[in-house]
This record gives structure tokens, sequence and C-alpha cells, in this order.
């Protein structure tokens, strides 16, 4: 663990951090307070950063020149070299958000531990643009301590917090864990939020914060670590079960105008104890041993197919060549496999159905797929007839095994353009499912089953399920979900029913009758 220690805290790019820190505390021009931020970006965001990040020679030239613009700055914040110096430390938080957006798409919306880390880094980009705002001294509509404050705030309860849950995520495993990455993660853009527009949404979004900050320290108190790294872990998180209360006391006087904790005493008490308890005990902590990540890399073949399907090949009868591939088609009625296998057989006539909420949203997303030629529903619930062909696809401009093209049109307008294709992971067969889009593909993983008779596929069910988009060598998980119900009402027709969801919440179904032609 030592070992690890020296390795995550005193690297050679570290070490300059650490020296440089101590300079700016024994000769800085500057207020006493302000080291407490530039500890922040001279050792622990960068200790952080590279326990999450794999950075290369050029990586660390941007750390260390954003070392040294930082520690100037405490001599020339007054010369006309101190905005050149903050553009320095704002494009290396820009370079250090780019990696969590690279980070974000390898994965998408899928593993919370991972995404708390990628916003983390994200985070940090605000922080650079409030210090920026800062040093230029531009008019924030706050007094240069408040905007250098909400600087502070994004380094230390944004940055650091989101970056350390998500390495307490890789080993804790719960829906209250996800629960709590929701409001800390989204916690610092309401207290920001409340602080400029509202001190009531100030008030309320922090007392959400004290909940969940509680409700991380007692995780951590449930969760099996290594004994030193515990005891530092419980520490960093109980020290803001301290500090927070802070924050509750100090919008409570911005509320009611009796102030019972002053910008000094935040100062002096939340930012000493934040900055050593908290920040430094926490990377501690998590320098000792970095979990790794449980996140698996995307392994199931993806249509190399962008933009419009301009090459087909003859007709083709059927979606799949057996649906006994996918599920025991000994449970469900014939008329149903008949149906994935003979599909140029069948009539299809559909009722489409937006919820309300969804509705302008789709209105405007309406003039968009008509243009693409693509997910071109109709904004009525009447029921209209989809003409549909199937036709094959070359594997070599696929890459997947047998693709074969569903195109359905309404009238005229092309509604969906859906190549099938299989794979089988770990002895379960999948249906691949690729809608070409504009420079990228809109990727369906479905898992078949039976059930009381009916079939069922769906997006959301484990495995390599799940809807994906792939731009170029990115394959990232939407945070989108889909089901299909398939039921039998005689020995020639079908009926179906295709519901859509995003983030959790129903936004669209679709209700088809199929009938044997």
């Amino acid at each position: 663990m030592l070992a690890n220690l020296r390795k995550h805290l005193f690297s050679p790019v570290l070490l300059i951090g650490w020296v440089l820190i101590i300079i700016c505390y024994l000769f800085s021009k500057q207020p006493d307070y302000l080291i407490l931020l530039t500890f922040a970006q001279l050792v622990l965001v960068p200790a952080m950063l590279k326990m999450v990040v794999a950075f290369d020679k050029k990586g660390h030239v941007i750390i260390i020149a954003m070392m040294l613009a930082v520690t100037l700055l405490h001599w020339l914040a007054d010369s006309e070299l101190a905005i050149y110096l903050a553009v320095v430390y704002v494009l290396y938080t820009a370079f250090i958000a780019l990696q969590g957006l690279i980070r974000f798409l390898q994965r998408g919306f899928t593993n919370t531990a991972e995404i708390a880390i990628d916003i983390g880094l994200i985070y940090i980009f605000i922080g650079g643009l409030w210090f920026f705002a800062y040093i230029a001294e531009i008019d924030t509509g706050f007094s240069p301590l408040i905007t250098w404050l909400t600087a502070i705030h994004f380094h230390y309860s944004a940055c650091l917090l989101a970056i350390s849950i998500g390495l307490f995520g890789r080993i804790h495993k719960s829906k209250g864990y996800n629960i709590v990455v929701l409001i800390l993660l989204t916690g610092p853009l309401l207290v920001a939020l409340g602080i400029t527009f509202s001190t009531i949404i100030e008030i309320v979004s922090v007392a959400l914060y004290i909940g969940a900050i509680y409700w991380l320290f007692t995780l951590s108190l449930k969760t099996s670590l290594p004994r030193r790294q515990g005891l530092l872990l419980r520490i960093s998180y109980g020290s803001l079960c301290l500090t927070i209360l802070w924050s509750l006391l100090y919008a409570f006087g911005n509320f009611t105008g009796i102030i019972l904790v002053s910008i000094p005493d935040m100062l002096t008490f939340h930012g000493l104890v934040n900055c050593l308890l908290f920040g430094l005990v926490g990377v501690i902590a998590w320098g000792l041993e970095v979990p790794k990540s449980t996140h698996q890399p995307f392994t199931f073949p993806v249509s190399r197919i962008r933009g419009k399907l301009h090459t087909t090949g003859d007709a083709h009868a059927g979606l799949v060549d057996a649906l006994q591939d996918f599920v025991d088609t000994r449970k469900l009625p014939q008329v149903i496999p008949h149906f994935y296998e003979q599909t140029n057989c069948y009539r299809l006539n559909a009722s489409v159905q937006w919820r309300a909420w969804f509705k302008p949203l789709a209105f405007i997303y309406q003039g968009i797929s008509r243009w693409m030629q693509q997910l071109n529903l109709p904004l009525t619930s009447k029921q209209v007839e989809m003409n549909g062909v199937i036709v094959k696809v070359d594997e070599r401009q696929d890459g997947r095994h047998a693709p074969r093209a569903w195109i359905r049109k309404i009238d005229e307008q092309t509604t969906f353009v859906a190549i099938y294709s299989q794979h089988t992971t770990a002895q379960t067969t999948y249906m691949n499912i690729a809608l070409p889009l504009p420079f990228s593909t809109m990727i369906g993983i479905l898992y078949v089953y039976e059930k009381d008779g009916e079939l069922h596929i769906t997006s959301s069910r484990g495995g390599d399920a799940g809807i994906y988009l792939a731009m170029k060598h990115y394959v990232f998980r939407l945070p989108l979900n889909e089901h299909f119900t398939i039921s039998a009402k005689n020995e020639t027709t079908l009926s179906a029913v295709h519901t859509m969801r995003i983030f959790g919440l129903p936004f669209l179904r679709i209700d088809y009758q199929i009938e044997q032609k």
C-alpha cells in the first residue's frame, strides 16, 4: 500500500506540485485563504486524476504547465500576464474535461461509478471557468470572493467528490448508492443555481445534499474495505457530514437574514476541514489502493454501415432464419415463429402513441426524421398501414453475420430502415439490429424470451442487451430501453406492443396489428 501511495501522491509530476504548494504557502503575496484552492489545483486534483486517467508525456507536460501558471499567479495576479496564465489553467481544465468525455463515449449510460468519475473530470472545467472569471475580474454578478468560492466549490464538492464516490462505487453496489450519486452529482449545479437565482432552491438543494452525504457515510461504514483505507475514507466522508452543516447554516442566514455563519467562518472552518480532512485524507485513502474498474468493454459485433443504406441485394423471406435460435418455439403459437421467419407474408397496421410530455419534442424531431428517412413516425395516433420489404445486405459492407434490411414505409415516407443480424454471447443469442443514422448507427441488442405463450423482446435484460450508438470507433449505451410483446390472436393474426423509455420514463407506444396476407 505504501508503494502505491508513493506512486500516486509522490510521482515526479506530483513532487513538482508539492514543492510549488510549499513555495506558495511560505512566500505568496495573496490572501492566506487562496491557498485552499491552490492546494487542490497543484496537488489534490492532479493526484486524483492520475488514479483514473492514464496520462502520456503530453498530458504530463500540460499538468506541469498548469502548475507553473497557477504558482506564478500568486505573484503576478495584478499584472498583464495574469489573464494569460489563467487561460493556461482554463485550457488545462478543458483538456481534463475532454478525458472525461472520451471515457464516457467508451461506455455511455452504463456503470454508475464510472459515470461519476466522468462527470468529476468534466466538472473541473466549470471550476476553471470560475477561476478565470476571478482572475480576469469579470463581473459575474457576485463579489470577487463569491466568484472565487464558486471556483473552489467546483474543485472540491464537484470534481474531487465525484471522482471519490466513483472509486467507491467500484467497490460498493446498491440501489441506495445510485440515488446518492444522482443527488451528489447534480448537487453542485443545484447549489450554484440556488446561489444565483433563489435562496429557496439553495436551501432545498443543500438539504438534499446533506441527506446524500450522510447516506454516503453510512454506506462507507457498511462496506468492507482494507483497514487503513477504510479508516481514512470514513474520516474523509465523515468530515463532510460536519462541514455540510455549515453550508446549511450559511444558506439559512441568506434566507432569513439572521447570520449564523459568515463568509470568514466558512473559510476558517468549512474550507480548512474540507481541504485537509476531506480532500487530503480522501486522496491518501484512494492512493493506498485504487480499485479497478468493473466495466467490461463491449465485444458484440457492430454494423459498419453509417448514414443511409444505399446498396441492397435480393429479397429475403424473414427477419430471422430460425426463431428457434433465440427461444424454444415449442412454447409459442406457430404463427409467431412463422411471422419472424416469413415476414414478407404479413401486412402491418400500426397506431403510434406519443406521451403528452414528449409530444413537443416529437414535433421538433419530425422534421429531422423526414430528412433522414429513419425513425420517421407520425404524430397522429390514427392507425396506418406500414408496407415493408426485406432485402439482403452484403456482409462485407455490414460486417455482421447474414444481415438483412427491413425497410418499412407509411405511404411514400420511409419510416424505418432496420438491418437485422444476430450474435451469441455466453450461450445467449441476441437480435442485433442496426438503424443507420447520419455519421453513426443506432444499435439495438435485444434479448428474446417466452412467457405465458407470448414472445418478449427487450433491451433491458442484462448481458449485451441495450440500445447503443456507434460513432467511428466509439460504442456507447444510450439511456433508452425498448420492449416488444408479441401475442397470437388466431392462427393467422398477431398483435404486438412496442414501448420505449428514456431515463426510465415512457415516451412512446406503438400498437401493431399483424395479419397474414
